[in-house]
């Protein structure tokens, strides 16, 4: 039987919404007889329209923040839903907002927080699924006591599939003083130039590691993604050597994804980084070391030295282009 109905913070990504609260939608649908959608931001009917076709019947909308950051406002929102009719659960995507959210909700509650969730099923109530020890075992738990459950749930743990359902009704959301904490203000913010598909929704995938010696050698890795319509990324190795930005980085403390070919260059595959893209439908790795544990989830595993195999790659690739 299924639930009664489940709320999901819903993140405005201009007139849309992101592609991870889309991914929330759609698993709160199999999982509850109603679906509830939260958001913020301006044009709120354009999201209640994207909400709708992935699921929800209502879109709350707190509104117009003015710089403000989200956390408070639409916690103490939800709060204020939640003490006239309190949901089943509440689920988070888990992004800087999303766990800002989560954790202003938990104190207005008085509610625990489960995150880094990966997997969502009714099982007489809600069972939530949570990747440890670098994603080699999994813990389930489920929540306790009378209240919603809080939910943080990673990237990529569903795929976002639409419904074709009619736009969602919008309806105001709560609002107040907020305190203090409502008093700081965003004035001014920066989205970061690229040419191509983000690195979390890209189909193709090309990530480089410390296998590559230099910094100057991530220009290749750049080349291959570019020729292929895919994105670059990057071990947490190279990050944090100072190589490529930190939007870059896949894996447990990066960008998770999801694409049909992953392509790992000089990456040894330490768990954090697997954690984060063995998901993929097709994994290729070239390393040197025949010992790399990335060899072990691969589906084709080239042994030897990427800086002859790579350029290799990208002519053979511009000659059959």
């Amino acid at each position: 039987m299924p639930l009664d109905t489940i709320w999901v913070v819903a993140e405005p990504a201009g007139d849309s919404l992101t592609t991870t609260s889309l991914e929330l939608l759609t698993r709160a649908r199999a999982l509850a007889t109603t679906v509830v959608a939260v958001s913020w931001g301006a044009n709120a009917d354009a999201r209640a329209r994207v909400a709708g076709e992935y699921g929800a019947s209502t879109l709350y909308d707190v509104g117009e923040l003015g710089g403000a950051l989200p956390g408070a406002a639409v916690a103490y929102a939800l709060a204020g839903l939640a003490d006239a009719t309190p949901p089943d659960a509440v689920l988070v995507p888990t992004s800087y907002d999303g766990r800002d959210i989560a954790a202003r909700l938990s104190a207005r509650l008085d509610r625990p927080v489960l995150t880094n969730v990966s997997g969502l099923s009714d099982e007489d109530g809600l069972v939530t699924e949570h990747q440890v020890f670098g994603g080699t075992q999994v813990v389930r738990a489920r929540f306790t006591g009378d209240g919603p459950g809080i939910i943080v749930v990673r990237a990529k743990s569903f795929a976002a599939e639409p419904a074709g359902g009619a736009p969602a009704a919008v309806v105001a959301a709560p609002s107040g003083d907020v305190g203090a904490v409502g008093t700081a203000r965003i004035v001014s913010s920066h989205v970061e130039e690229r040419t191509g598909p983000q690195l979390e929704d890209a189909t193709v995938v090309v990530s480089g590691g410390r296998g590559l010696g230099d910094a100057g050698s991530y220009a290749l890795v750049e080349e291959l993604a570019s020729l292929l319509h895919g994105a670059a990324g990057a071990s947490r190795a190279i990050v944090d050597a100072g190589w490529v930005p930190y939007s870059h980085q896949v894996g447990q403390t990066g960008k998770t994804v999801k694409p049909t070919v992953y392509i790992a260059l000089g990456i040894s595959g330490a768990t954090q980084h697997m954690v984060g893209m063995k998901g993929a439908k097709n994994i290729v790795a070239i390393n040197k070391d025949p010992d790399a544990p990335i060899f072990q989830i691969a589906d084709l595993g080239i042994v030897g030295d990427v800086h002859k195999i790579l350029p290799a790659v990208i002519e053979a690739v511009k000659n059959h282009g």
